[in-house]
């Protein structure tokens, strides 16, 4: 069956330690070589659900963040800032920036 989908067949010349690389990356995600560059070719964002994971976990926490957010300058238009609102919004923002470079390291080490 895999012959009538994929008719088209293509040589491919490698340097030894490039053929080492492409069969210990294909391995390590459990794919056979031909499978790994169709993979590579297609690069579609459902091929990456733990990216997605990561990226969605990143949504809901930059959703809950900015609620609080969002009642800081409530209670700033409403004239009862205080200090404390000061030091929880720096918090919450750092936390942010926090979470958005988690994301950012685990992706690109992936």
């Amino acid at each position: 069956m895999a012959d009538c989908i994929h008719c088209v067949r293509k040589t491919l010349r490698l340097m030894p330690e490039e053929a080492k690389e492409l069969a210990e990356k294909s391995k390590s995600v459990h794919m056979n070589e031909a499978e790994y560059i169709r993979f590579l070719i297609r690069q579609k964002p459902s091929d990456y659900p733990e990216i997605r994971k990561l990226i969605k976990e990143l949504i809901n926490e930059v959703n809950r963040i900015g609620i609080n957010i969002n009642q800081i300058a409530f209670h700033n238009n409403a004239e009862l800032y205080s200090k404390k609102d000061k030091e929880q919004l720096m918090a919450y923002m750092q936390k942010l920036n926090h979470s958005v470079n988690e994301v950012v390291v685990k992706i690109g080490n992936q």
